[in-house]
């Protein structure tokens, strides 16, 4: 059996870009690590957060619409993205978030309290306390090392056939179920951030696409010969698998889930500094080879942004 480590990234629709960067940057203090296009949509930015390090289990990216349709969170999609902070920060996070005017609320499962709160778009969030992952070493405004958002802790998927998304969580990418506790049922991976995934037994109806909820969760795969075990693991399984997509910072396959939720799995490598340094990642507009030609058309058309420190 193939077995995941776990999350490699979330990808979700959004509105305005700066209120994107606004909040992912500014209110939770992630690195922006990259800064480029849809591929299929090139008059549109793609957006990707994260650790100070752009590691895979930290990062979340955004196709920002500005005036698309709001969308609607239910069955098929991932409900709920979860967030790791380190043990003891819950309290600077809550304070963080009143001083900038983001409500939350507080809820406890499988014993953990996590702070719930959504971005100015209606993506659902919450950050969890745990010891598991590395510390953020990415420090922005007030926040330090000791209270940095880790990555992610996991989400929560909502599914249109839970029994049969359990199974391709168990059998499929190799998660193992850990409990059970009203309508959710918990799986954990080998990983040790973006490792522990809650899903839903009861419908919430089908969601719908559009601006406010996840596009797609992709898996880790090690390297590019791991994800060619993948596609052909998954397609055994009795599922459409597409071929690999080059993404430029990672390799791609996608299937969709029987619950349908769209799954991809993604290699960790080449990463988010091949095409600039560590240290400059997401201060340029990082064109594919193929858009370069277009650089000057894309600079004119595409709405400028800029993190904004709020403390």
């Amino acid at each position: 059996m193939k077995k995941t480590a776990g999350i490699h990234h979330i990808t979700a629709i959004v509105g305005h870009p700066q209120e994107n960067v606004d909040f992912y940057g500014g209110v939770l203090g992630l690195r922006l690590v990259k800064k480029t296009i849809n591929f299929d949509d090139p008059g549109t930015y793609h957006l990707y957060f994260g650790n100070g390090g752009g590691k895979p289990g930290t990062i979340i990216t955004f196709f920002p619409w500005v005036g698309a349709y709001q969308g609607k969170i239910g069955d098929g999609q991932v409900g709920v993205t979860s967030y790791v902070i380190p043990v003891g920060a819950m309290p600077f996070w809550e304070k963080r978030l009143e001083k900038l005017g983001v409500l939350f609320n507080k809820e406890s499962r499988f014993g953990e309290t996590y702070i719930t709160l959504e971005d100015p778009h209606g993506l659902r969030l919450e950050l969890v306390e745990r010891e598991d992952g590395e510390a953020n070493n990415w420090t922005f405004g007030d926040i330090t090392a000791e209270v940095a958002i880790k990555g992610f802790g996991g989400a929560i998927l909502f599914s249109s056939q839970p029994e049969k998304t359990a199974k391709t969580l168990e059998e499929v990418m190799g998660l193992e179920k850990i409990a059970e506790e009203g309508d959710l049922i918990r799986f954990k991976s080998i990983g040790e951030i973006g490792n522990v995934i809650d899903l839903k037994t009861t419908s919430r109806g089908r969601g719908q696409m559009g601006v406010g909820t996840v596009h797609h969760i992709a898996w880790r795969a090690e390297d590019d010969k791991d994800q060619l075990d993948w596609q052909q693991y998954v397609g055994n399984h009795g599922y459409g698998v597409t071929e690999v997509k080059d993404r430029n910072y990672f390799n791609a396959i996608y299937f969709r889930e029987h619950g349908e939720i769209l799954f991809e799995i993604a290699t960790d490598p080449p990463g988010f500094a091949h095409d600039e340094s560590l240290e400059t990642m997401g201060e340029n507009l990082m064109l594919p080879y193929q858009y370069e030609k277009y650089r000057e058309r894309l600079n004119n058309e595409l709405i400028p942004i800029k993190i904004r420190n709020f403390d």
